[in-house]
């Protein structure tokens, strides 16, 4: 028995950790970064202590959430980069940030945040900022681009996205896929050019 105490206690610990981030994960996402961190402990049904023992500052927990997210957002904006239509993978960038932003309210807020509890994510946005600028401008030059769009028209599109999370959840990646073909049909320099988005998301109640 006194061996396995020490497994034991390992095993107990990790529990709790995993326990505290799906809380975590689960509570910004709903409620953004506003979520306290004793309402993460009450939902991970764990002791304030032992929440602070394993997270001492909020940023930590913060980092550790969105850690997934955050290389998903990466992984996005690396595979549109890499495509040799640039409108294409711009195009691949919109829709899949949409949907992500949709997914998870609380990462488009801590992305964006000045917050010096989420300063962690402003080398990686810099950093995917200035990719996706380069990103435009190459699309600029194919000519699919309109010549007016700034990253900052992209940043609103996201910001105006989170709003979306306030629709019934059974039709929200339906209402992310519809939005995001709307926002290329706005930023392509062809006005007559539309593609056929999807139909619209059941959003309304009659």
């Amino acid at each position: 028995m006194d061996a396995q105490l020490p497994h034991m206690l390992r095993s107990d610990a990790k529990d709790n950790r995993d326990r505290i981030v799906a809380a975590a994960r689960g509570l910004f996402s709903e409620h953004g970064l506003g979520v306290g961190m004793r309402e993460v402990a009450r939902r991970a049904e764990v002791g304030p202590a032992t929440l602070y023992r394993r997270f001492p500052t909020k940023q930590t927990l913060i980092e550790e959430a969105f850690s997934v997210e955050l290389n998903s957002c990466r992984k996005i904006v690396e595979d549109g980069c890499a495509d040799s239509d640039a409108w294409r993978g711009f195009s691949d960038v919109v829709r899949g940030l949409t949907s992500l932003n949709v997914r998870n309210r609380g990462f488009v807020d801590a992305f964006m945040s000045a917050d010096p509890d989420v300063r962690v994510f402003s080398e990686h946005r810099q950093e995917l900022l200035e990719m996706l600028a380069r990103l435009a401008r190459a699309a600029q030059l194919q000519g699919a681009l309109r010549r007016d769009f700034r990253v900052d028209d992209l940043v609103l599109i996201l910001l105006a996205g989170r709003g979306l999370t306030s629709t019934i959840s059974a039709t929200e990646e339906e209402a992310a896929q519809r939005f995001a073909e709307l926002a290329l049909d706005a930023f392509h320099s062809d006005s007559t050019r539309r593609r056929t988005p999807p139909a619209p998301a059941s959003i309304t109640r009659r």
